[in-house]
C-alpha cells in the first residue's frame, strides 16, 4: 500500500470555534464516492483526533476519503469541551457541512468512537448528507448515561442504517444493555460483537484494521441495499 496523503485545514463551528481538521485522501476513490467522518472519544478525558488516525488511514487505503477533527477544547481546536457533548454536536455538523461543500461526496458515513458515538448519533438526523452511522463502543451503560443518556433517543429514533460495534467485555456497556437499548432502534440496525475485548482495548491501534474492515463491510451492505437487497 502507498502512503496516504493527509491535508490539514480549519473549520469554523456554528459559534465561531475553530476546529483543526484533517482529510485523509483516497488515492483511488471507490465508485460510490462516500466520505467517512470520524468523531473521537471524550475530550474531557484526553480524546483527540489522533486516536482515529489509524482507522482514517485504513479507510483511505480502501478508497474512502476519511475526515478526522479535534472537537472544541481538544487538540489544536479552540473553545472549551462540554461535559455532556451537546455543544460538540455543532462541531460535527460544521465538519460535515465542510465535507459536503469541499469534497462533494454522494453521502457521508458518520462514525463515533466511545463518547464520540453519542455525539455523532445526535448529529445524524441534523445532516441530510449523512446516509449511515457507525458506533464504536457506544456508552449505553448506567454510569455513562448520567452524562450521555439524553443523546440515546436521537440515534435510536433515526431511520438511517446503523452499525454498533462493541467488545463483549466492555466496562461501560454490557451486551445485555446494548441489546435492550437496540430493541427500540428504528430503521436497519446491525451489531458487531468482538468476543472477550474491553472498551479501551477495542479503541487501541491493535484493532484499527478490524474497525476498518467492519466499516467497509457495512458500506458494502449499504451499496447492496441500493441495488435491491433487503435488510442488513
Amino acid at each position: 500500500m502507498g502512503s496516504t496523503a493527509v491535508e490539514s485545514t480549519t473549520v469554523e463551528s456554528t459559534d465561531g470555534v475553530k476546529l483543526h481538521t484533517r482529510l485523509f485522501k483516497a488515492a483511488e476513490p471507490e465508485p460510490e464516492n462516500l466520505a467517512v467522518v470520524l468523531v473521537h472519544p471524550y475530550s474531557v478525558l484526553g480524546g483527540f483526533q489522533g486516536l482515529l488516525r489509524g482507522i482514517a488511514t485504513g479507510l483511505a487505503e480502501k478508497g474512502y476519503h476519511a475526515i478526522t477533527f479535534d472537537m472544541r477544547g481538544a487538540g489544536r481546536s479552540t473553545g472549551r469541551a462540554s461535559l455532556t457533548g451537546f455543544a460538540e454536536v455543532n462541531d460535527v455538523t460544521a465538519v460535515c457541512k465542510w465535507v459536503t461543500e469541499s469534497l462533494h461526496p454522494s453521502g457521508i458515513v458518520l462514525v463515533g468512537s466511545s463518547a464520540g458515538a453519542p455525539i455523532a448519533g445526535s448529529a445524524v438526523d441534523k445532516i441530510n448528507e449523512v446516509v449511515a452511522y457507525v458506533s464504536i463502543g457506544y456508552p449505553f451503560g448506567m454510569t455513562a448515561s448520567i452524562l450521555f443518556g439524553r443523546h440515546h433517543q436521537n440515534i435510536l429514533k433515526s431511520e438511517k442504517p446503523k452499525l454498533f460495534i462493541m467488545g463483549t467485555k466492555d466496562g461501560f456497556t454490557s451486551v445485555k444493555q446494548l441489546e435492550n437499548k437496540l430493541k427500540s432502534s428504528k430503521g436497519r440496525t446491525k451489531t458487531q460483537l468482538i468476543e472477550g475485548i474491553g472498551h479501551f482495548q477495542m479503541e487501541g491501534p491493535t484493532f484499527d484494521n478490524h474497525m476498518v474492515g467492519f466499516i467497509v463491510d457495512f458500506i458494502s451492505l449499504l451499496s447492496q441495499k441500493k441495488v435491491g437487497e433487503s435488510g442488513l
